[in-house]
């Protein structure tokens, strides 16, 4: 095997809620710590975001979508560009797109499997624009090897910690399980921001709860909280994944049909439907004891859900956040990716298997020169 080297790699990252690009520039060592040395959030144009979203919600033309992987693939050039023009090129771009549909379902065509995965930021444009090698496409190659490519940042929680809950708070919640007693999986627990988020913009105008200060107005309505925990999903065993396609803009209005009255209500309930399907599938999915939980994500900076996640989890666990082990909580996914992109390029199998249910472990990632 080629001896490696460290190498400074810009991670590019746009996730769920969609709110902006996340870069990093990142110093990725043979040892696989990683290095923030700065990270941007880069905000889309707001034409594009729309875009997006009407994508989300099924609602462009084939001809739109087209256009819209080059055109979210120079907004991410343009991300890498403003960290190239402060500290010069990296030795690579490691970019995870922004992912448009995940359809990790074992559903045939004929005898064909139809599971997939779209993530869109053409690669292709982002190493010309930046001129630097791209490496794209991680998800693919895990579907490909019958997993659900998701999670993939697990491969990077078991290089950076030990015997410990790593739970990510996006758009969507994903756990990682590390411990002595197993192989590490993960999966991912349902929602995290993204309903909360809809329906900040639906009743007061805003893209999230800043600080959970909405939420910690209102009243949870229990017997409304008891009925969205009846959700299957909730349920489902591990390894399983989800996402916009199920807790859809349709799936969010349905719920809100028996919602209460009182919008900070309806914010201070679905903030603790965060924090307990969290708790709840901990409870169900993880067999032994457990002592620490670190939170990263956007979820990490609401005080609001952090309490109720406390207050649900066993009294002996102590909370942590990706800070405290030097890790951003912003940009804990854009080092994940450069990882997972070094190994690309040292042909370094970066799957777990455990996590994504893959038949074996593979090296993920596309490469555009």
């Amino acid at each position: 095997m080629e001896e490696k080297d460290v190498k400074k790699v810009i991670g590019l990252m746009s996730g769920t809620s969609c709110d902006s690009i996340d870069a990093g520039l990142c110093e990725v060592y043979p040892d696989m710590s990683v290095k923030l040395i700065k990270g941007i959030n880069y905000l889309y144009p707001e034409q594009i975001r729309t875009k997006l979203f009407s994508a989300f919600r099924n609602q462009l033309c084939v001809k739109e979508l087209c256009q819209l992987n080059f055109a979210v693939g120079k907004c991410f050039a343009d991300a890498a560009n403003v960290l190239i023009k402060e500290f010069g090129k990296p030795d690579f771009i490691a970019s995870h797109g922004q992912t448009i549909y995940h359809y990790p379902f074992d559903s045939k065509l004929g005898d064909i499997s139809l599971k997939s995965t779209l993530q869109i930021g053409e690669s292709s444009i982002i190493s010309t624009e930046t001129n630097c090698m791209t490496i794209s496409n991680f998800r693919e190659k895990d579907i490909a090897c019958g997993g659900q490519g998701a999670p993939l940042v697990c491969f990077a929680d078991e290089k950076w910690f030990k015997n410990a809950l790593v739970q990510n708070i996006g758009g969507i919640s994903n756990v990682t399980v590390i411990s002595d007693d197993s192989d590490t999986y993960g999966f991912d627990t349902g929602p995290g921001n993204l309903i909360i988020d809809y329906c900040m913009q639906k009743f007061f105008n805003k893209k999230y709860d800043t600080d959970g200060e909405i939420a910690a107005s209102g009243i949870i309505s229990e017997s409304w909280l008891n009925c969205l925990l009846e959700d299957e999903y909730y349920y489902i065993e591990p390894p399983k994944t989800t996402g916009r396609e199920y807790f859809s803009n349709k799936y969010i209005e349905n719920i809100l049909k028996t919602a209460p009255a009182e919008p900070e209500n309806v914010i201070a309930t679905l903030t603790a439907l965060t924090a307990k399907t969290i708790a709840q599938s901990y409870e169900r999915f993880i067999p032994f004891r457990y002592d620490t939980v670190i939170i990263g994500g956007g979820g990490a900076y609401n005080k609001t859900l952090m309490k109720f996640l406390k207050n649900y989890l066993p009294k002996h666990v102590l909370l942590k956040t990706h800070e405290d082990y030097g890790i951003s909580n912003n940009f804990k996914e854009v080092m994940a990716f450069a990882l997972l992109g070094y190994c690309t390029y040292y042909n370094i199998p970066n799957n777990l298997p455990s996590c994504t249910g893959a038949n074996k472990r593979t090296v993920l990632g596309k490469i555009s020169y």
